[in-house]
C-alpha cells in the first residue's frame, strides 16, 4: 500500500511539473553573436537626437552566459528602439522558434527579465501583431538587479503616437506577435540589461 501510494504521489507530482512547464515558454534567450544591419540579429536605431548603442554582455547575466546590453541616451522628441522577432530590418534576428509555430492561446502575457538601476525612468515595452500594429506597455525603472517584467497581453494598448501606414489598426493583439521591442523614453541616459524573453500564463 505503502508503495501504491507513493508511486501515485509521484505522478501528481510528475503531471504538476509538465502542467508547470507548458505555462512557460523560452522565446528568447540572446545567445547569439549581437550585430546590427541589415544581416544583423538585432533591429535597433534612434532618431531626433537619441542615441543607442546595443550589444551582448557577459558579466551581468539573468540566464545562459549573455544578455542583451543597451547603453543609450533618450532626449526630448527623440526616439529609440531595440527589436527582436520577425518581418524587421535585420534579418537574422529571430526569436528561438517562429512566431507561427506558437500556441498562443496557451499564454496571457509576454515577459522578460530587466537589470535594473532604479533610476524611476520609463520604458516602453512595444509588440508588432499579425496585421503590424504595434501595441505598447509602459514599465517603470523603479528596481536594482534583475526581475521579471511580466506584461499581460490584456495590459497593452494600440500607440496612438505613430503607426505603420499598413498596419491593421483595429486596437486589439491579432496573433500571432511578430516582434517586440524597447524603448527608453526621454529623458533619461544609462545601461540597462535585457534577458531570457517568455511566454507566460499567469
Amino acid at each position: 500500500m505503502k508503495i501504491a501510494a507513493l508511486i501515485f504521489i509521484l505522478a501528481l507530482s510528475f503531471v504538476g511539473l509538465s502542467f508547470a512547464a507548458d505555462e512557460v515558454l523560452l522565446i528568447d534567450d540572446f545567445e547569439v553573436t549581437i550585430s546590427g544591419g541589415p544581416d544583423g540579429t538585432v533591429d535597433f536605431g534612434a532618431g531626433n537626437g537619441s542615441n543607442v548603442e546595443v550589444s551582448g554582455a557577459t558579466d551581468i547575466v539573468h540566464g545562459g552566459k549573455q544578455s542583451l546590453k543597451v547603453t543609450y541616451d533618450a532626449v526630448p522628441g527623440g526616439y529609440i528602439w531595440i527589436a527582436r522577432g520577425y518581418d524587421l530590418g535585420a534579418k537574422n534576428a529571430g526569436w528561438l522558434m517562429k512566431a507561427g509555430d506558437i500556441n498562443w492561446n496557451k499564454y496571457n502575457a509576454i515577459a522578460f527579465y530587466m537589470y535594473g538601476s532604479d533610476t524611476k525612468t520609463k520604458i516602453a515595452f512595444d509588440i508588432k501583431d499579425n496585421g503590424g500594429e504595434i501595441l505598447r506597455y509602459i514599465f517603470e525603472n523603479n528596481f536594482k538587479g534583475w526581475k521579471q517584467i511580466v506584461c499581460l497581453f490584456n495590459d497593452f494598448v494600440a500607440r496612438s503616437d505613430w503607426q505603420p501606414q499598413n498596419a491593421e489598426k483595429n486596437g486589439q493583439i491579432d496573433f500571432p506577435i511578430k516582434s517586440y521591442q524597447f524603448e527608453p523614453l526621454p529623458t533619461a541616459k544609462g545601461t540597462l540589461y535585457f534577458d531570457d524573453a517568455e511566454l507566460v500564463k499567469k
